[in-house]
């Protein structure tokens, strides 16, 4: 099976901005990016919430061997590969946050549904990454976590 725009030719820069005018267009007040060796960031104020999209960066090392993993890459193949990887990806973000807003817009789903999981906590954790860990115990354990920081000391 085919990955999404796996051989697009989409610049990285075009698919930032094109995130950046779709959230735009949907309302957000503000807008951030940035990366690192690891990943790229996409954060913005939208809704009253402030949201922000890990898009992950494999290391150039994964890419080393060709897809089937039977040939050896050389250098500016490896690089090529990686570029490719990385052009796929943020086209693949950029299909998630153009379905997620289309979403919320036609009322299929309200902002909380589509964006929970994005949504950035007090301790600048998102939801997603605060109650992943607490899913999987509440399976393992069958007990129920609590829901957010506050709920487990007792605060409103």
């Amino acid at each position: 099976m085919s990955r999404y725009a796996e051989n697009t030719s989409v610049p990285i820069e075009k698919s930032k901005a094109e995130i950046e005018k779709l959230l735009r267009r949907y309302g957000a007040e503000q807008f951030i990016s940035g990366w690192d060796q690891e990943q790229a960031i996409i954060g913005c104020s939208i809704e009253g919430r402030q949201v922000r999209f890990r898009l992950p960066i494999p290391p150039r090392d994964d890419y080393l061997r060709s897809a089937s993993g039977r040939q050896s890459r050389n250098p500016d193949q490896v690089d090529a590969a990686w570029e490719q990887g990385q052009r796929q990806a943020w086209r693949a973000l950029a299909l998630v946050i153009k379905a997620k807003l289309e979403s919320v817009e036609a009322g299929i789903f309200t902002f909380e549904q589509e964006f929970l999981p994005h949504i950035l906590l007090p301790d600048g954790q998102t939801v997603g990454e605060y109650m992943t860990p607490q899913i999987a115990a509440a399976y393992k354990t069958g007990q129920m976590p609590a829901l957010l920081p506050a709920a487990a000391g007792g605060q409103p």
